[in-house]
């Protein structure tokens, strides 16, 4: 009696230094929270290949208005402005923020986000409560309940028929042993039978268990989300939760060996183990529960959008809170651009520029390295941001509703033994594909053509800029040939240009938007500040002065 009073005295007091402990943990990561709000948190490493499932496998994502295409991610570096915004606490979240920052859905829907983000930025308070409990997802095992929406689902055997008479005889023989003792040798071989499909079956269990494990944890933290009141009344409907809750305990059940962390639990689990392996209790309790996933899988999808969408809103509205030049874009119907003191968020005490269009496209000129790449970037960056995130790195932004094509790292491919040009051709007849549409489309391109020689380039480059620039769309263009300026100065491009200054032998670039086609060249004076032989440097100047003056 004794003995059972001691162990049950070091149980409770276990018990309450782990709930202690807890408390603490809680308490100093609450502070951590509300310490770090607003402020960008450099992760130690993201991996794109599992944060990017959702958006790979997903189905539905065709029915958006624009997805962004993987030649647009690679041009204006998705991953990393990924990685300054994500302030996700979830691997959901992180899953959903890369799944928005690719998928422009309607203005309305767009709105309704910044409904929800408005709300966190408001109540500092209620997203600190939310991130607590989101971060319990934080595992990298969340990354798995994506595969439950998208991920093959395994196929019923069609043995079981025979796993089912297996399990009869087992309860029949220990049932009929108390009558006769001959009839419990029976369940040896009947035994041994079933401990075979028993282990059979884990490799099936396993291939869910990630996922399994997930849903039950994602389940809890929905429904403590959706106690709040303000959370509730912007999500109309919630019925999913409990339509999952119905296949609670098969989740549980199947997910128990995954939460197994003490000797304590190990010794239950492994007379359970054997008492599921005589019964084929797992193996029948599994495959009901594929039914359920099957049956369920609208609703996990739902669960999932709806703790992405609001560690997304939180993500977000911190990134808002913080100390950085970020607007609330504004969309018209005018066909005019406007960005005030717009810039790129990945570069550092980056030069701020202004750009109106109305109703034009614009034709960038600029010496090398002056910056008229990542200007143009910087605006489609914008622009992306405005339609995904409702967010601008500017003071103010005013456009269309864009889908946005570009044409900027071109490279050739030696497998498909496709040449740079050719593939700049392949990428810019998608652009003349999408021009076709009614509904705006903001065309960025750089150097187009500079696969190829000089006369071609610019005649090609001008008819193609030319074809593009339809009343409903906008281009952004930067290049070097300023023969294209007088070419397409009288068809509704507006010029600008970046250009630098010399001050002893060094080039100062000032990095200012400027009206105006270029009028100075740098090339040949970068030769002769690094140095090249004088009889190179003057033989080029030579050749300019007498062809090109």
């Amino acid at each position: 009696m004794n003995y059972f009073l001691g162990i049950a005295f070091i149980a409770v007091i276990w018990f309450l230094i782990s709930n202690e402990v807890k408390k603490k943990k809680r308490k100093k990561f609450k502070a951590t929270l509300f310490e770090n709000w607003g402020k960008y948190q450099k992760k130690a490493y993201y991996n794109f290949f599992v944060i990017g499932k959702y958006f790979n496998n997903n189905i539905h994502k065709e029915e958006a208005f624009h997805i962004i295409s993987e030649k647009s991610k690679n041009d204006f570096d998705i991953d990393e402005i990924f990685q300054l915004l994500d302030r996700t606490c979830s691997k959901i979240g992180q899953q959903y923020l890369y799944f928005k920052l690719r998928t422009i859905d309607s203005l309305q829907n767009l709105l309704k986000f910044d409904e929800l983000v408005t709300l966190f930025q408001k109540d500092k308070v209620l997203s600190i409560n939310c991130q607590i409990q989101l971060s319990t997802l934080n595992n990298n095992d969340a990354y798995y309940l994506e595969e439950l929406i998208n991920g093959k689902q395994l196929e019923k055997p069609t043995y079981l028929w025979l796993i089912k008479l297996l399990t009869i005889l087992s309860i029949l023989s220990i049932g009929l042993s108390f009558y006769h003792p001959a009839f419990g040798l029976l369940l040896i071989p009947i035994g041994a039978t079933n401990m075979v499909f028993h282990y059979k079956n884990k490799h099936s269990v396993s291939y869910y268990l990630n996922g399994v494990t997930q849903l039950s944890k994602a389940l809890k933290v929905s429904e403590k989300l959706i106690k709040n009141e303000k959370i509730k009344q912007h999500f109309t409907d919630v019925s999913f939760i409990g339509r999952i809750k119905s296949i609670k305990y098969k989740t549980e059940f199947i997910s128990f060996e995954k939460n197994i962390s003490n000797e304590f639990l190990f010794a239950i689990w492994f007379v359970f183990e054997l008492i599921k392996a005589l019964f084929n209790i797992e193996y029948l309790m599994f495959n009901s529960f594929l039914n359920s996933i099957t049956k369920e899988k609208g609703n996990i999808e739902k669960l999932f959008l709806f703790i992405g969408e609001i560690d997304t809103a939180i993500s977000t509205a911190s990134l808002k809170s913080g100390n950085l030049n970020i607007c609330t874009p504004s969309f018209t119907n005018d066909f005019s651009f406007k960005a005030e003191e717009i810039h790129h968020p990945l570069i550092d005490d980056c030069i701020e520029n202004t750009l109106n269009l109305k109703s034009k496209s614009l034709l960038l000129t600029g010496s090398n390295m002056s910056g008229k790449t990542t200007f143009i970037r910087t605006v489609a960056i914008n622009s992306i941001l405005a339609q995904t995130l409702h967010i601008c790195f500017a003071k103010n932004y005013s456009a269309p509703f864009y889908k946005l094509y570009s044409s900027i790292q071109i490279s050739d491919n030696l497998l498909d033994q496709t040449s740079y040009y050719l593939q700049e051709v392949l990428t810019v007849k998608e652009l003349i594909e999408a021009s076709k549409q009614t509904t705006p489309c903001l065309f960025v391109l750089d150097e187009i053509f500079k696969g190829t020689n000089t006369i071609e380039r610019i005649s090609g480059g001008k008819a193609i800029l030319s074809y593009l620039n339809k009343k409903q769309h906008t281009v952004l263009v930067s290049t070097h040939d300023i023969e294209l300026t007088a070419l397409l100065q009288k068809e509704n491009y507006e010029l600008y240009h970046f250009s630098e200054h010399i001050n002893n032998n060094e080039l100062i670039f000032d990095h200012k938007l400027k009206s105006g086609k270029l009028k100075t060249r740098n090339a040949i004076k970068i030769l002769e500040i690094y140095n090249y032989p004088k009889e190179v440097v003057k033989n080029a100047k030579q050749i300019e002065n007498n062809y090109f003056s």
